[in-house]
This record gives C-alpha cells, sequence and structure tokens, in this order.
C-alpha cells in the first residue's frame, strides 16, 4: 500500500473528502470526524484526509472543557487499546481504523498514536507514521528507541534530512553512544543512495555507469542541493546556468535555480526577471511563484535600508519612507494573491498580520477570523485576534480567546509560552495581578529568562 493524494481517490472518497473539509472549516468538528473516518476506511492511504482528521480531534476535543472533555477522553479506555493492539498482529488496516476512534476522544493517546505508527509502517504508509511518531516524540523528546522509530520513518518517508538531524541532536547528548552513530552512518547511506542514483541501480532499473558519477559532477550537485550556497559556488552556479539557458530556454526548474541565485547575491532586479519569465509560462499560476517574488521585492526594500548611512541627518526619514514603501507594497500584494487564491487560508493569516502592522486592527480582525479556519494557522491566528482584541481595549474578550488558544496547545514550547505571556499581560491591563501573575508563574517555572518574566515575578514577591 502506497500514500496517496487527492487525485488518486476514488470518485466517491473525494466528495466525502469535499464535505469532509468543509465541516471541518466550519468547526462541526464531530461530522469533519465522522465523514473523513469514512473516507480512510476506504483509502487508508490519503494522508491529506489523515492529517485534516488529526487538525478534527484535536479542535474537538479543544473545545471541550471541564466534565465533557474527561468524558471524551473515557473512549480511549483500555478494552479499546486491547482490541486494537490484538487486531495490529493480524490487520493492521483494521488497528488503525481503531487507533483513529481512540484518538478521536483523546488526540494525545500515546497507546493509539503507537497502534498508528506500527500498523502504518507494517502498511507501508511513513507519512502517516511520522504523524504519529512526531505527537510521541514531543512528548519524550530524550526517549532513544522512540528517536530511532521517528528517524526511521523520516527517512522511508524520503525526509533523509531530517532524519539526520535528529538523530546528530540525540548524538550530541550522547556523545559516547556507538547505537546511535550507526543509526546515523545508515541514515547517511540512505540519503547518498537516495540522491546519488544508487537505489535504481540496486533494483536493476538503473546502470553502474549512470549510478557512479565522476567526481567533479558529484561535487558539483552536492553544491547545488546546498540551501545557502557560497558566494564563490553561487557565481559558478550562475554561470553555468547562462550558459545552458539558450538551449533550455523552457527549462522552468533552470529559471528558478537563477533567480534564487541572483537573490542571494543581491541582485535583485535580475531575479526579479528571471521569475517573471516563469510568471509568463503556463506555469505561472503557481501560489509559491507569487511568494517568491513578493519575498524577492520585500529583499530588495530590506537592502536598500541596509545601504543607508545610520548617521545621516535624513537617516530617520528616508528609512520611514522605504519601511512605508515596503509595507504598502506587500499589502497591496497580498491583497492581490488573496483575490487569486480565496480558498487559501495561509494567506489570509499573512494578510492578517500585514494589516496588523500598518495598524488596520479592524481589518486584521476580519482576515484572522477566516485563518484560524486552517489548522497549520488556527493556534496563530487565534494568538493575533488576542493581540488585536487588546489593541481595541477589548481585554476581556482578548484573554478568552488567548485562554482557548492555551487550551489548544498541547506543547510547553516558545509558542505556548508567547501565548500565556500575552494572557498575562492582558490580566495585568484589566487589573486582575493575582491572575496574572499565576500566568507568568507557569512560565518563570519552565523558563526563568523568558523576557521579563523574572523580573516580574520578583517584583511581586518583593510588593508582598
Amino acid at each position: 500500500m502506497a500514500e496517496k493524494g487527492l487525485t488518486e481517490i476514488s470518485r466517491d472518497a473525494r466528495a466525502l473528502f469535499t464535505k469532509g473539509s468543509e465541516a471541518f472549516e466550519r468547526q462541526n468538528y464531530d461530522y469533519a470526524i465522522a465523514l473523513l473516518q469514512q473516507v480512510l476506511e476506504r483509502e487508508p492511504g490519503f494522508f491529506e484526509c489523515r492529517r485534516m482528521l488529526r487538525a478534527a480531534q484535536v479542535g474537538k476535543v479543544g473545545a471541550s472543557t471541564g466534565f465533557f472533555r474527561k468524558m471524551l477522553s473515557g473512549a480511549s479506555s483500555s478494552p479499546q487499546v486491547a482490541k486494537a493492539q490484538y487486531a495490529l498482529r493480524k490487520n493492521p488496516a483494521e488497528a488503525l481504523v481503531i487507533a483513529e476512534q481512540i484518538l478521536s476522544g483523546d488526540p494525545q493517546s500515546s497507546a493509539a498514536h503507537r497502534v498508528v505508527a506500527e500498523a502504518a509502517k507494517s502498511l507501508g504508509l511513513p507519512q502517516t507514521a511520522v504523524l504519529s511518531l512526531e505527537i510521541l516524540w514531543k512528548n519524550s523528546p530524550r526517549d532513544k528507541a522512540l528517536t530511532f522509530q521517528l528517524a526511521e520513518a523520516l527517512a522511508d518517508a524520503g525526509e533523509n534530512g531530517r532524519a539526520e538531524k535528529l538523530l546528530s541532536d540525540l548524538y550530541q547528548a550522547h556523545p559516547n553512544d556507538g547505537e546511535i552513530l550507526h543509526a546515523m552512518k545508515n541514515v547517511s547511506a540512505r540519503r547518498t543512495m537516495s540522491e546519488g542514483g544508487y537505489e535504481s541501480f540496486a533494483d536493476g532499473t538503473g546502470s553502474f555507469r549512470d549510478a557512479l558519477k565522476d567526481k567533479e559532477e558529484a561535487v558539483s550537485l552536492e553544491q547545488e542541493k546546498r540551501v545557502v550556497k557560497t558566494d564563490d559556488v553561487a557565481e559558478r552556479l550562475i554561470g553555468e546556468y547562462e550558459a545552458r539557458l539558450p538551449a533550455e530556454p523552457g527549462n522552468l526548474k533552470l529559471l528558478r535555480s537563477l533567480a534564487e541565485l541572483y537573490t542571494q547575491k543581491r541582485r535583485f532586479d535580475e531575479a526579479l526577471a528571471y521569475y517573471q519569465r516563469i510568471k509568463a509560462s503556463e506555469a505561472g499560476a503557481d501560489p509559491s511563484l507569487d511568494r517568491a517574488i513578493a519575498d524577492t521585492t520585500a529583499r530588495k526594500f530590506d537592502h536598500a535600508l541596509a545601504q543607508l548611512d545610520p548617521q545621516a541627518a535624513d537617516y530617520a526619514e528616508r528609512s520611514a519612507k522605504i519601511g512605508a514603501e515596503k509595507l504598502a507594497y506587500q499589502l497591496a500584494e497580498c491583497r492581490n494573491r488573496a483575490d487569486r487564491y480565496p480558498t487559501d487560508l495561509a494567506i489570509r493569516f499573512e494578510m492578517g498580520q500585514l494589516y496588523f502592522q500598518a495598524g488596520q486592527i479592524g481589518e486584521a480582525i476580519q482576515e484572522f477570523q477566516k485563518a484560524q479556519s486552517n489548522p497549520h494557522k488556527r493556534i496563530p491566528a487565534l494568538y493575533y485576534l488576542g493581540q488585536c482584541f487588546a489593541r481595541r481595549g477589548i481585554n476581556d474578550l482578548a484573554a478568552r480567546t488567548l485562554q482557548n488558544a492555551i487550551k489548544e496547545k498541547a506543547v510547553f514550547d516558545d509558542e505556548k509560552k508567547e501565548l500565556i505571556y500575552a494572557l498575562g499581560s492582558v490580566l495585568e491591563k484589566m487589573g486582575k495581578r493575582e491572575e496574572a501573575i499565576e500566568q507568568f508563574k507557569l512560565i518563570y517555572e519552565a523558563d526563568i529568562g523568558y523576557q521579563d518574566v523574572a523580573a516580574k515575578i520578583d517584583a511581586y514577591y518583593a510588593g508582598k
């Protein structure tokens, strides 16, 4: 079994997924879960559906409080877990269905996520395995066996770089652990095989001559794959690509590589000219291309700002002018993208950020309210909504919005600290000092160096 995209599933499953997506966007999580589970029973390899189902499960439980949430968590009772574990031995597909039923009541169920990971591995669904293993690993990042499992699943999913980074970080914490070093070598070998074309040679679809490229070409390919090239490498690659272009004028990958290299060299006009050539082609209707053009233009403004002399008498005036021009450009460009891709909620979130930066709070609220339906932008959108309400002095609504975001954020990371700090600040404005201090204490217990929480806690107790 292989993982599938939307175009690879049956028509009936696509229709159900569309209905499930619409229910999810309306935050009708129960209905969305029911529909998405039906899709996965028919198409267990449809990864995008499983990812949306996971977001709906989190949304459902996050929207529940108190006694009702405890009742929902009771769905992951030991009989269900035992049933899933038993099914895992003989029918991994059935185990996967049962595990999803458990997660619909308790999205953080470690036992259910372990079943999902094992079943997915048996069924050849590495992305599905990664989805659950990442949740488990975030709760136990020092668990060596779990780190190995996640690294293996990432490598199976073709994410060798992430797998290597994961194992490298673990090895730094345990520099004398030969088992970790062995795992790192295995992942590195898989990456070499994959990127060098040796896998095709091993399975008989390639030739030895194809696989064994000469040393000079191997070095060149390695340099091309680097995200950031040194200036001399970038200059050499520009020369090579420009020389190839007359013979390959329609090679869009080549055009995009040139645009990226010129951007790195801060030759922004040349970079934008290549992006426009791609845009004029049949592949021009691409949101990622529009975003690349916007980012390159923004970097052009930043470069102009960096060229100003801070000691000049008119520095403040000129820097303010460039900043205003940049923000005006970004807003106009983002509105244009939002008009062309009205269902892309990530663009709505970006536009909300720009409105917020421009001080247009009413417009920002509208965009963040739309963006929160995107499961990947929901918590950041709620954070900004809370900030918007606070800017307007509607502190009770700001506090409630931030509290909702905190409930949905399971992992205590920097994003959660930021949410808690913002809530504490709003409670301070409301005159609820005791409640505010309780929020700051939560951060203080975990990270005494975060912003000014130590000073706030010290001042509070000194006052007492």
